[in-house]
């Protein structure tokens, strides 16, 4: 028979209440009592109840707040479909999910959506803008009880509990693999990035050059350029890199934008034939 917190509390000697606040860890309790509560439980084998902790998610309406660096975005129409999926499921176990999108990667627009969040919500998953100001909004939620979950992108020295999306340097290593096959290890190379806020960007590069300083002596990077995700400015900027460096016969697409890197290449084709890599390896968690 499943152990009940009714007993708990008579042989510990104090209130049902009592118990319900330590096992459920609501505080206001005297550190001694909590101590004797936790030992008895621990003792008759008290397990929680699933159905009991469902009953209690319904009733206290968790909220989940997501930000996403999506908008004029395709790679994550796909990630959108998801969440809506899971918020269906969530749903039944009153869970509520508010979705908030941007463009591009300026860190005051993702901090004012944060802040139109952070008084409502339990919990953030948040895509970062690698920048300091992001750091201390998610340090300062932490502080907060509202814990944050960094998605598609990490973030250098904050206290998000986990991580969910590439492994970015070993996505960088394998494009410089590739191209180094297709080279014969011998190119002149232009990087097309999304932004040098993205964390993730730039362990793709980092890792991109890791492997070229090992075994690929003959590449030489004549330029990167950024496109901020965007098809049009990936258009342009490629443009640009390829009428200012007649050399390069070879492109890393980093980010998003290929459709407009694409676009560019194949308008100077005539003139010379260029290799293009692009890699994305399938997503991991960390803690």
């Amino acid at each position: 028979m499943a152990v009940t917190i009714r007993q708990i509390a008579e042989i510990s000697g104090v209130s049902r209440g009592t118990v319900d606040r330590v096992l459920n860890n609501r505080g206001r309790v005297k550190p001694e009592t909590e101590k004797l509560v936790r030992r008895v439980a621990d003792e008759l084998g008290y397990q929680p109840n699933a159905a009991g902790k469902a009953l209690a998610a319904i009733k206290k309406n968790f909220i989940i707040g997501i930000i996403l660096s999506s908008e004029g975005n395709a790679f994550f129409d796909d990630v959108i479909a998801g969440i809506r999926r899971a918020e269906k499921e969530a749903a039944n176990y009153g869970i509520q999910v508010i979705l908030k999108t941007m463009k591009g990667y300026d860190a005051s627009v993702q901090l004012s959506l944060i802040e139109e969040l952070k008084a409502t919500i339990h919990l953030l998953i948040l895509q970062p803008i690698n920048d300091e100001s992001i750091v201390q909004e998610i340090n300062s939620l932490s502080e907060q009880n509202v814990p944050v979950i960094t998605l598609n992108n990490d973030i250098n020295n904050s206290r998000r509990i986990c991580y969910v999306g590439s492994d970015y340097f070993k996505s960088g290593e394998i494009a410089c693999g590739c191209l180094g096959l297709l080279t014969r290890g011998k190119a002149n190379i232009g990087i097309v990035t999304g932004s040098v806020k993205v964390l993730g960007h730039n362990q793709r590069i980092l890792g991109f050059h890791n492997i070229a300083d090992k075994k690929y002596k003959g590449f030489h990077v004549a330029d990167i350029i950024e496109t901020n995700d965007d098809d049009l400015q990936a258009y342009t900027q490629t443009k640009k890199i390829l009428q200012n460096h007649s050399e390069i016969n070879a492109l890393y697409i980093v980010a998003a934008g290929a459709v407009g890197v694409c676009k560019a290449v194949t308008e100077l084709k005539k003139d010379r034939d260029i290799d293009i890599v692009l890699v994305t390896p399938r997503p991991q968690s960390k803690n």
